[in-house]
């Protein structure tokens, strides 16, 4: 497929420099591109490559330095260059059906376009909606519902009664409604407590491979739409995750907790159950939440505080040696100043002094 520096500036509401009949039948990066491909600057510390690109075109912020190259000037060039990709290399999916070798249980639901590959398990009571697609070793368990335009990939389980929205996206591994972590002492031993609840997984969210997302003990644990999840997170049952978060890898969240609107957690935050983190607050990589923080805040470290103090703070331990020699030099003078004060006053030394 092939289409002119003008079709793509109109896809993407841009604006053309230089020649808008050029052909683009491909994209790659600024390093790679060649005769007829498209390439894109989001990072301004790499503006110099674009003098020496042998793309056709480039994909520039508005005011960028096109240095002579055909160009389409976009706001978002990153968004912009993800459209593109999904234009130029995403292809709809042909429809299979249930082929042989899958188990689909009497009395399931299906849409249309569904296909169900060898291996995969479908329960009775399940609901499948249009488009779906499940791949090898897939198990939905009874009564799981699915939504329309559906990827489910290899290895996945959705457990009982569990709901999967619209246009969502589950990668390989990954096992939804798993039993929350919820035990009561019992003397010496512990008693398992039934988790009775589900999972409810909103429209148009993206969950990584390897990742786990425990079902409540009674009612819901809940994924808000548009929230994207990497690889190998675990939340914890009864929690409520709310919409549009982005959750990094090996991030672990423990139960009931309450996170917001727009909320990003950098790679390996662990969170303490019980707790609210506001909308549009960021947590920093490695970061130990203990308390609930509220809208806005960008929190670091362990435990995890403001990040502008966090910064102050991780400043200063490089420099402890340096103050543990000061401090232990000062201790000396003290003690030798002390000394000097006592005989010539005639007192006797402090009660641990020399």
């Amino acid at each position: 497929m092939k289409k002119s520096l003008a079709e793509i500036a109109q896809y993407l509401g841009g604006t053309v420099s230089g020649d808008p009949g050029t052909q683009i039948g491909g994209l790659a990066t600024l390093d790679d591109a060649g005769e007829g491909q498209l390439t894109f600057l989001a990072n301004p510390k790499y503006a110099a490559k674009v003098a020496t690109t042998k793309a056709s075109a480039v994909l520039l912020p508005a005011g960028g330095n096109a240095h002579g190259h055909n160009a389409i000037f976009h706001p978002n060039p990153y968004l912009a260059f993800a459209k593109l990709l999904t234009l130029f290399y995403t292809a709809p999916a042909v429809p299979l059906g249930v082929l042989p070798g899958a188990f689909v249980a009497d009395g399931v639901k299906m849409g249309e376009g569904v296909t169900i590959y060898p291996g995969a398990c479908v329960a009775p009571g399940v609901t499948i909606g249009d488009r779906v697609t499940l791949y090898p070793g897939v198990v939905l368990y009874p009564g799981v519902t699915v939504g329309n335009d559906v990827t489910i990939r290899a290895n996945v389980s959705v457990r009982e009664r569990c709901r999967i929205g619209d246009r969502v996206i589950i990668h390989d591994g990954t096992v939804i409604g798993s039993d929350g972590f919820g035990y009561a002492p019992d003397g010496e031993s512990w008693y398992k407590i039934p988790q009775i609840g589900i999972v409810v997984i909103e429209d148009d969210v993206e969950i990584g491979s390897n990742t786990v997302i425990d079902r409540a003990a009674l009612e819901v644990t809940r994924i808000g739409k548009g929230t994207k999840i990497d690889n190998l997170v675990q939340i914890g049952h009864n929690c409520i995750i709310g919409e549009n978060c982005m959750i990094v890898s090996q991030v672990g969240i423990s139960g009931s907790t309450k996170v917001g609107n727009h909320v990003t957690m950098g790679g390996q935050v662990g969170v303490a159950g019980h707790i609210k983190i506001g909308d549009n607050a960021m947590v920093a990589a490695k970061s130990g939440v203990h308390n609930s923080i509220d809208a806005g805040q960008i929190m670091s470290g362990i435990p995890a505080i403001p990040h502008r103090e966090w910064l102050r703070v991780s400043g200063l331990v490089p420099k402890l040696p340096e103050f543990r020699k000061t401090v232990n030099s000062l201790e000396k003078r003290i003690a030798e100043l002390e000394k000097m004060v006592a005989a010539l006053t005639g007192s006797a030394p402090a009660e641990g002094e020399e």
